[in-house]
C-alpha cells in the first residue's frame, strides 16, 4: 500500500525494519537509511535472512536538510518513519515538509545544549503541517506512545471521567554487565539526571531528579521492583488533552547498581551535556561516555527477564469511583528469537511500526501534528495484540500509589 523511509539504524530502527517488513501488503517498500550505511545493510542482511525479503538502504546526514530532501525526492516515499535521535526531529520534519512526506517519530524533540524535554517545537509545527496537507504523528514509541493510547482506551472504555495518572515502566530484564543502558545512553542518562516534573492540581510541580520512590509489583509473576518518579515526555501532552487530570506521574524501575554508578558518573562530571576541551580537543563527556558503553543493539542475545509497562487510572464512573490497570509484558529472549533485539527496542519499535500503519491505512490520517491520545485508540488496540505487544486490563488491581 505504501513506500516508507526509516531514519535510524540504532536498536530501534532495527525493529521497526523487521516488523515492516513482516507486513508486504502495508509497507510495500522500504527504505533504511542512516549516517552509518554499514548499519542499515547489516540490519537489511538480517531480514534477507529470517524473512526472506529485500529492503533497500540508504546513506543520509539527519542533520542536513538538503541532504534529506534530496531523498525524499529520489524515493518519493508516502512517509517517514523517525527513529533517529531526539535531536534531529525538527530538521527531519522540515524536510518532510519541503518534499511533501508525511512523518511519525518516536520521542519529542530536545535541543542538543539543554536537557529539555517539551513538545512545544513540534507542536508549533501544527499549521505548516495543515496546511501542507501533511500529517505528522509525534511520540509512537511505548512511552510516549502505547501508554497514551492506553490512557485514552481507558477513558473511553471504562471512565466517564478521569482524575489520576500513574504510567509505570518496569524492565525486570538483567543483561549481565555492571553498567549499561537499554536504549541510546545519551538519552537515557539525560532523561533520567534531569529535574523531575509531575502534574497536581493543574501545574507542574518540580522535584529533584530520583527524589521519589517505591514498591511496585507487576503482575504476571514478572517480580516487585522499586520504581522511581521521574519526567516523561508524555505527561506534557496527556494532561493537555485530559484535562480532567488531577494528577499524573511517570515512574520507572532502576537498581541500585545502575544508579550507583550513575551517581558516580555524574560527581566525577561523565554525565556533562557542555564541552570540555581535552588536549585541545572539544568533546562532550555525555557523548564520549557513550561512546565507551555497551551499544544498546547489542544486549539483545544476554538480556533475560522481563519488562511489564502499563498505566494505573482512577477516576468516576457512573458516579463511582473506579481503579483500572492497562498493561504489556514483554519477554526479552521472545524478542530476540523474533527480531534479534532486546525488549527495550521492541517495545518502542513496534508501535512505531502500528502508528505508521494506522496512517497508511487512513485510519489516523489527517492534516496537522497529533499525540496518539487524540487519536481513536481501538484498532492500535487491536494491532498490539496482533503484532507482538499483547496487553491485559484489570479492574480494581489495589494498587495504592503515592
Amino acid at each position: 500500500m505504501a513506500k516508507v523511509l526509516i531514519i535510524g539504524a540504532g536498536g530501534v530502527g532495527q525493529v521497526v525494519a523487521h516488523k515492516c517488513a513482516q507486513l508486504p501488503d502495508v509497507f510495500t517498500d522500504i527504505t533504511l537509511a542512516s549516517r552509518t550505511k554499514s548499519k542499515c545493510d547489516a540490519i537489511a542482511a538480517q531480514i534477507k535472512e529470517t524473512q526472506g525479503r529485500e529492503i533497500k538502504t540508504a546513506q543520509v546526514d539527519a542533520d542536513n536538510v538538503p541532504e534529506l530532501v534530496a531523498l525524499l525526492n529520489e524515493l518519493k516515499p508516502f512517509m517517514v518513519i523517525n527513529v533517529a535521535l531526539p535531536y534531529q526531529d525538527l530538521t527531519i520534519m522540515d524536510a518532510c515538509l519541503e518534499a511533501g512526506v508525511h512523518y511519525l517519530d518516536t520521542a519529542n524533540y530536545e535541543p542538543l545544549d539543554t536537557a529539555k524535554f517539551e513538545y512545544s517545537w513540534q507542536w508549533a509545527y501544527q499549521d505548516k503541517f495543515k496546511q501542507a496537507g501533511l500529517m505528522a504523528l509525534l511520540g509512537s514509541g511505548f512511552d510516549p506512545g502505547a501508554t497514551n493510547v492506553f490512557t485514552a482506551y481507558i477513558a473511553k472504555h471504562y471512565f466517564d471521567e478521569i482524575h489520576t495518572l500513574d504510567i509505570i515502566d518496569v524492565n525486570g530484564g538483567n543483561h549481565g554487565y555492571p553498567f549499561a543502558t537499554n536504549f541510546n545512553p545519551e538519552i537515557n542518562i539525560r532523561e533520567v539526571t534531569a529535574e523531575c516534573r509531575h502534574w497536581e492540581n493543574g501545574e507542574f510541580v518540580t522535584t529533584p531528579a530520583m527524589s521519589l520512590h517505591q514498591s511496585f509489583t507487576c503482575p504476571d509473576e514478572v517480580g516487585t521492583y522499586n520504581i522511581y518518579r521521574m519526567y516523561h515526555e508524555e505527561l506534557e501532552s496527556l494532561v493537555k488533552h485530559f484535562p480532567t487530570l488531577k494528577k499524573a506521574q511517570f515512574w520507572m524501575s532502576f537498581g541500585e547498581s545502575y544508579l550507583k554508578h550513575l551517581e558516580v558518573l555524574g560527581n566525577v562530571g561523565m554525565t556533562g551535556i557542555e564541552p570540555v576541551n581535552f588536549n585541545g580537543t572539544e568533546i562532550v563527556p555525555i557523548q564520549f561516555l557513550k561512546f565507551l558503553l555497551p551499544d544498546p543493539s547489542t544486549l539483545g542475545p544476554r538480556t533475560v527477564g522481563k519488562t511489564c509497562i502499563g498505566c494505573v487510572v482512577t477516576g468516576i464512573k457512573d458516579g463511582k469511583p473506579k481503579t483500572v490497570y492497562v498493561y504489556q509484558v514483554k519477554d526479552h529472549q521472545d524478542c530476540y528469537k523474533e527480531v534479534q533485539s532486546q525488549a527495550i527496542s521492541y517495545t518502542t519499535g513496534v508501535p512505531a511500526m502500528i502508528g505508521a500503519k494506522m496512517m497508511i491505512e487512513g485510519k489516523w490520517m489527517q492534516d496537522g501534528v497529533w499525540n496518539m491520545e487524540q487519536l481513536d485508540p481501538d484498532a492500535f488496540m487491536a494491532d498490539l495484540n496482533s503484532h507482538g505487544l499483547p496487553w491485559q486490563v484489570i479492574e480494581e488491581p489495589g494498587y495504592e500509589l503515592v
